[in-house]
């Protein structure tokens, strides 16, 4: 079965619900697998509760080459044959599946709990299966089976989920030889946001609102994405100086918080100066977002139909063009000398390492795929509107390393400042806001927005009436937190905070 048997749309696009082919389960299940085979990548995997006790499945695949999405589905009763096998990159899309709407992928060989809904029991064994209307205690209450390795130089080390400083919750248990970090195991989903649950029956008044906060630090991300499939389910698009408005936010979104990481990766090798440049001049780029909307995290900026501020004012452009001027100069010293130090370079360079062929089985995406030499990127690969008539150009490494992580980081922050330069130039005349229509009903749409982290995936689908049956995020977390699984393999576990600030992925955005 070929992956032509689906329904092909683009990104930003919405088509009828219905003419999604719903196809026999091993038919769905091999044209995923070929699809992939054949370099597709997996987007969105996920289920659909119907009336019944089955669940309608389905799937986004990407084919980045040909700049397509296709969309296929299937019915699924209690249990289904598990893709992971012989595509891992379905791994934990069906994990949450079994959790979400309780039907079983047989055969999944590391069927863990993703965030705890009470649709699963988890014993002491490896034994997983769905309990029938969510009885018995919440699975976290129980004792779960973590990995473990035998041995009498074999030790544990447990950190987490509850963490010193602000940040939220997330479990860590290394096995460990010595020093030696043989198997990280990662336990997330301790918050139960409910954030997927809280759109259905949408858009409400609030929904907006929500879809800022999925990752705070990917506003803009997430709020275009949400727009975007706000505006083809309405069928109208956003005028492209708005559009243009939303590159330029997106990639000041970008520059913040790639910034800060810097600081933060030469706080973790001690490299003091870039990490007090880096921390300032995060705060000048976030500043740069106020000036344009008045919040620091762009929250108010992106709405269905456009944008809700303009930079029209003479004065204001030339206050961002010097902001930008200044913050070039200081974030360019900054990383010169980072890069330039033979310490620093001695401790990236090794430092967890991901190879491109786990990048690629596993489905990583954005920065930690384009550091494992894989050049995917939304802007280039999926481009809408605006993106089309001024591209961006993708970073790439090649080491998967610490070292390439930063060094993607390097260029696109100097993509990100030419960019920006040169659309404020280059800001089409219009509008900024069209009307934006209620969705329509029985329609399914999709649309990706290359976030800093990487791809941010939406999918949406609307009843009779109009409302979300079903709303599917993908923040690019997801993909990504067993990249830092397997960073840690063979590693010291003194280098994890390293590992983990070179991907710095979110808790939040996977706990949806």
């Amino acid at each position: 079965m070929s992956v032509a048997a689906g329904v092909q749309l683009q990104n930003g696009q919405a088509v009828d619900a219905g003419s999604v082919p719903v196809l026999e389960t091993g038919a769905f299940r091999t044209a995923i697998i070929t699809a992939t085979g054949a370099g597709a990548r997996v987007v969105s995997l996920f289920g659909r509760r119907t009336g019944d006790a089955g669940a309608r499945l389905y799937a986004v695949l990407a084919n980045d080459a040909a700049h397509s999405l296709t969309v296929v589905a299937t019915y699924v009763a209690e249990s289904f044959e598990s893709i992971t096998p012989d595509c891992p990159q379905a791994h934990l899309f069906e994990r949450e599946i079994c959790e979400q709407v309780g039907v079983m992928p047989e055969g999944h060989p590391w069927l863990k709990p993703v965030r705890g809904h009470n649709t699963l029991s988890v014993g002491r064994s490896a034994d997983i299966s769905p309990i029938k209307g969510g009885e018995g205690p919440p699975h976290m209450a129980r004792a779960y089976p973590y990995f473990s390795m035998a041995g009498e130089e074999v030790h544990e080390v447990a950190v987490g989920p509850v963490h010193a400083g602000v940040i939220e919750p997330g479990h860590f248990r290394f096995q460990c030889t010595g020093e030696i970090v043989h198997h990280l195991e990662i336990h997330l989903g301790y918050q139960h946001r409910g954030v997927e649950e809280a759109l259905v029956c949408g858009p409400h008044r609030r929904t907006m609102f929500e879809m800022e906060t999925v990752a705070g630090d990917t506003t803009i991300g997430h709020g275009t994405a949400y727009s975007m499939v706000m505006e083809s389910l309405g069928g109208v698009a956003a005028p492209i100086r708005a559009q243009a408005l939303r590159a330029i936010a997106l990639e000041l979104e970008r520059l913040a918080n790639h910034t800060g990481d810097m600081g933060a990766l030469a706080n973790d090798v001690g490299f003091l100066p870039t990490t007090s440049f880096c921390g300032r001049l995060r705060g000048d780029f976030l500043n740069m977002s106020s000036v344009i909307c008045g919040s620091r995290l762009g929250r108010g900026m992106v709405r269905p139909g456009g944008v809700a501020f303009d930079v029209s004012e003479r004065d204001m452009l030339a206050d961002l063009h010097g902001r930008l001027d200044r913050a070039e100069r200081d974030v360019t010293e900054a990383l010169h000398d980072f890069f330039s130090n033979g310490s620093v370079l001695d401790r990236l360079k090794g430092t967890g390492t991901v190879s491109q062929k786990a990048a690629q089985d596993l489905g990583f995406v954005g920065m930690a795929a384009r550091s494992a030499g894989i050049a995917m990127d939304v802007r280039k690969d999926h481009p809408v509107g605006w993106w089309c008539e001024s591209p961006a150009q993708a970073a790439v490494a090649s080491g998967g390393d610490v070292f390439s992580r930063a060094l993607v980081r390097r260029l696109e922050i100097a993509e990100s400042i030419r960019y920006i330069r040169h659309n404020l130039d280059a800001l089409p005349a219009g509008s900024v806001k069209a009307e934006c229509p209620p969705p329509r009903p029985n329609m399914l749409a999709v649309a990706l927005t290359e976030g800093w982290r990487g791809e941010v995936a939406h999918v949406a689908i609307t009843d009779e009436q109009g409302k979300f049956a079903r709303y599917k995020i993908t923040d690019p977390s997801f993909h990504n937190w067993m990249a830092l699984t397997l960073a840690l393999r063979g590693q010291q576990i003194s280098d994890f905070p390293l590992c983990n600030k070179s991907f710095n992925l979110s808790y939040c955005g996977f706990d949806l």
